[in-house]
């Protein structure tokens, strides 16, 4: 006997919106998750929704530049050791991903699963009452050095259409008056937006597909079992569970619940820190983006938000919340006023494919089975477009986009 028409593995934001979608679109639907509905990675992320993402994380020229973060201990980069030998086959992965031929068509891969994501939202919280968790922004990206070439990255976004101008000093400080005197120079995008809480919105959203017929389970599952006669059985913590059809949007968890197929994936945890100044005494009105000490800070529910950096070291590796506390002072220096004294740290781990690109789609061999993960940053922006093509794949909708980017055998 079935449970559902279809089991979603992974309540974080991917999952949320995957499981909205299949139900608006008339299945039944359980969405099971060990925690909270985002409760984990979708909670402490920098809540900027970037529609004109579309810059891959690696890049033409990008090597040269490793050794002095990784020699930095400020930098925004960190290897542990004893993890190296584990990371080289993904980081050759990563590297090749970032060469010239490349970047092109990977960054209109990412236009296409993020541009939709702040209208998405905005369609997914009518009836919530909680627009407000969403609001219109613009994203600051500022610097401390004179106006420079914009280079690849910002060549990527002008190829696209991506709305954005370059700023001085003083017009950077005239949007978000409490920038530093030592900011020279900035490039600022429009249409944008952020939410004040991540982890509440992926609430918000949990409560209103439960409202609509979704059930949630809070329980681990451990394992994936193809069934003869077609659909999937479940292990969990709590019983069996089967459905005709299974989604897997488990983050960085989904490359375990894979492995036991033989489906190999080359997905890192890339884990990214943030630090909450409870009491910060200012209010920003945008998101910026310090592209010297690359890290985000937006004013949230609960304060001012400091996240960024990247450290790989496996999943299960105690968090190091000295990576989050390097955040006081490069915040300390963005914006002088701001009061450093309460604060919040947490740890989360990013779903990190090589080519930036998440895996969208019908696992290879397994009729039925879909995934949706490996987002890396820009899980939040991409969830609502990410549920999208899942719950249209999954009900055999057909859609304008083309597909093969996001394959999950791309790697094989």
């Amino acid at each position: 006997m079935r449970d559902s028409d279809v089991l979603v593995i992974g309540a974080g934001i991917v999952g949320t919106c995957t499981a909205l979608m299949l139900c608006e679109r008339g299945r039944t639907v359980t969405l099971i998750d060990r925690d909270e509905p985002s409760a984990a990675t979708s909670f402490g992320n920098a809540g900027v929704i970037s529609p004109w993402a579309c810059v891959p994380q690696s890049m033409p020229g990008m090597l040269a530049r490793v050794p002095r973060w990784l020699l930095d201990p400020n930098g925004p980069l960190h290897i542990r050791a004893g993890y190296l030998p584990t990371l080289l086959p993904w980081l050759v992965r990563f590297l090749r991903a970032g060469r010239p031929q490349r970047v092109a068509s990977i960054a209109d891969a990412m236009l296409a699963v993020n541009r939709p994501g702040l209208e998405l939202y905005r369609q997914l919280l009518d009836g919530t009452g909680e627009h407000g968790l969403v609001r219109d922004s613009k994203y600051l990206h500022v610097s401390r050095l004179p106006p420079a070439a914009g280079g690849l990255a910002w060549r990527l976004r002008e190829e696209r259409g991506v709305p954005f101008r370059e700023l001085t000093g003083d017009e950077a400080r005239d949007i978000e008056p409490e920038l530093s005197p030592e900011i020279r120079s900035a490039r600022l995008i429009s249409d944008q937006g952020r939410t004040v809480n991540p982890g509440r919105l992926g609430e918000v959203l949990a409560r209103k597909a439960a409202a609509a017929g979704v059930r949630i389970e809070r329980t681990a599952v451990h394992a994936i079992r193809p069934q003869p006669g077609g659909g999937y059985l479940l292990e969990t913590g709590d019983g069996e569970r089967r459905a005709p059809v299974a989604v897997v949007t488990a983050g960085v968890w989904s490359k375990r619940l894979l492995a036991p197929l033989g489906i190999r994936v080359p997905l890192e945890a890339e884990r990214g820190y943030h630090l909450v100044f409870t009491d910060p005494g200012i209010t920003l009105e945008n998101s910026v983006m310090d592209a010297d000490n690359m890290f985000v800070a937006s004013s949230m529910e609960a304060g001012v938000r400091a996240a960024g950096t990247a450290e790989f070291a496996g999943i299960d590796a105690a968090p190091d919340y000295r990576r989050a506390r390097i955040f006081a002072r490069h915040s300390r220096s963005l914006f002088p006023r701001l009061r450093t004294g309460e604060t919040t740290e947490w740890m989360g781990r990013r779903p990190a494919t090589p080519d930036s690109l998440p895996c969208i789609g019908e696992v290879p061999g397994y009729p039925g089975l879909f995934c949706g993960f490996g987002h890396g940053h820009l899980g939040l922006t991409g969830a609502p477009m990410t549920g999208r093509m899942i719950a249209a794949l999954a009900v055999g909708e057909h859609m304008n986009i083309d597909m093969a980017p996001y394959r999950l055998d791309r790697f094989a």
